[in-house]
């Protein structure tokens, strides 16, 4: 073999592995939805996302870092069909039932992790990851004012009593679909978490009547 032939070798085997960065974030964030943060291991993450550990930290600089991408990936990927139905629909009460029974059908999915990755992420803190914690619970208490925000439409078009409290209608709401994930992350399937929403629902009328 040439020099230059060895040369050029040498260079080949030197030179950094590139990856598709969006692809690998992708299967980052479905290791943290399945296992949680504590729970994926830097080894899982590496070899879910297919590169070395050089060149994870230098694309995403930490563990937490990457957590945060992951969840803004979420945030903008299979997270967002449940809030796209929910602004889709013709009325409060049909925002509600389309947030439901979204819910129950994409936390269900089978061609990915059950349940929410904002919910089950990362329930416990410990003095490490308090920081990012306090992310999830301000995401998870945006989703109750994104909800209420919703159901103020139905106000303004009558659907709603003036004295009803929407902040308390849209918790009761999202709570009842974080329960849904716990379920769903638990094995239940697709027809009984509706089942889960319509009971949910029959709560609507006495909620949002006149007091």
């Amino acid at each position: 073999m040439s020099v230059g032939t060895e040369r050029r070798g040498m260079a080949l085997r030197g030179r950094p592995r590139t990856f598709d960065r969006d692809e690998a974030l992708g299967r980052a964030m479905e290791i943290f939805w399945a296992k949680g943060f504590e729970g994926a291991s830097m080894n899982a993450l590496i070899d879910a996302m297919g590169i070395g550990s050089p060149s994870l930290y230098a694309a995403f600089g930490s563990k937490e870092a990457l957590f945060r991408e992951a969840v803004d990936h979420y945030v903008a990927g299979d997270g967002s069909e449940i809030w796209k139905a929910v602004k889709d629909a013709a009325t409060a009460y049909g925002a509600v039932e389309a947030f439901l029974m979204t819910t129950a059908r994409v936390f269900s999915r089978t061609d990915r992790p059950s349940g929410c990755l904002i919910t089950l992420s990362g329930l416990h803190a410990n003095d490490s990851n308090e920081a990012w914690r306090a992310e999830l619970i301000a995401r998870r208490a945006q989703n109750t004012q994104d909800l209420a925000r919703q159901l103020k439409k139905g106000v303004e078009r009558g659907e709603i009593a003036p004295t009803a409290d929407l902040e308390a209608i849209a918790r009761f709401f999202v709570t009842v679909q974080q329960g849904m994930s716990i379920q769903a992350r638990d094995g239940t399937e697709q027809a009984a978490l509706k089942d889960i929403a319509r009971a949910a629902l029959a709560a609507w009328t006495p909620l949002t009547a006149s007091r």
